[in-house]
């Protein structure tokens, strides 16, 4: 499940993307094109189960009205000194994190395992290959990074499929939120 980007905001981030890798050649970034939000991963489903999942997402989206986010703050799981992943953050965060609650809880109806970890609000840029101190990396992440704003209008089934130039993601279902009206790039 996801939250897609605009492709000004996708354009905005490959921006920032481009200045990290310029202290940071040991990263795995995300293309451009592949950047979103992930509410909850889902790993491999049956054809037969797309169905029942987007009843219970519209379930969730019905009762969810869309919202606003500001996209700023660059930082790294677990820290910015040990990065594994770099990231760039959404604020508010409550509102998405409740939307990822929702999601899990209705999915957990379904047989899908809940989340064991808490919620992070964020979009994932790079995965770093090899964990290990880069000062210059740190540091980049630590200058301050406005990169706008997300109308979160959608849900989106994604499916992903790997490759050896990266993933490739197919929608398989959009659910509109409430108030939203029909989703749009």
């Amino acid at each position: 499940m996801a939250v897609l980007l605009p492709e000004a905001l996708r354009a905005r981030l490959g921006v920032e993307i481009g200045r990290l890798r310029d202290v940071a050649a040991d990263v795995a970034w995300v293309a451009e094109a592949n950047l979103h939000v992930t509410l909850k991963f889902l790993g491999q489903i049956d054809a037969a189960a797309v169905a029942p999942i987007a009843a219970a997402l519209a379930a969730v989206g019905a009762r969810t009205p869309a919202f606003d986010l500001g996209v700023h703050g660059l930082g790294a799981f677990p820290t910015p000194a040990r990065p594994r992943i770099v990231w760039v953050g959404l604020t508010p965060a409550t509102p998405l994190a409740t939307l990822a609650a929702d999601v899990d809880a209705a999915l957990s109806a379904l047989g899908f395992a809940r989340e064991s970890r808490p919620f992070a609000a964020h979009v994932t840029l790079g995965r770093v290959r090899e964990s290990r101190r880069n000062a210059a990396l740190t540091a980049a992440l630590a200058r301050p990074a406005a990169c706008g704003s997300l109308a979160v209008r959608a849900l989106s089934l994604m499916r992903s499929e790997l490759r050896p130039r990266g993933a490739r993601y197919t929608e398989l279902a959009s659910i509109v939120l409430a108030g939203a009206g029909s989703p749009v790039e």
